[in-house]
């Protein structure tokens, strides 16, 4: 049985799919020097974690946050930074 394209990538662990980004990342600095890579990164990550956090949550920022393993205060103050949710 031949699997799909997304088949093959769910079976792939979310790290491989890092590495992979950043290779190509690197490879397409070419002579350039990087700088706030983490920054960077978490910036594409961290809000697109939050949104998927709590869709699964149905927005209870308390499940939320034992979910992700953080405190309610720190989930809200990531939750503001990214815009997903308004300040109230």
């Amino acid at each position: 049985m031949t699997k799909t394209v997304s088949q093959k990538l769910k079976n792939k662990p979310l790290s491989e799919q890092v590495r992979k980004a950043m290779k190509k990342y690197f490879a397409a600095l070419g002579d350039a020097t990087p700088a706030n890579v983490h920054e960077m990164v978490m910036a594409e990550v961290e809000p697109e974690l939050l949104k998927a956090v709590m869709n699964y949550t149905n927005n209870n920022q308390s499940k939320a946050a034992n979910v992700l393993g953080l405190n309610r205060a720190t989930l809200r103050k990531k939750l503001h930074r990214y815009n997903i949710i308004e300040k109230s």
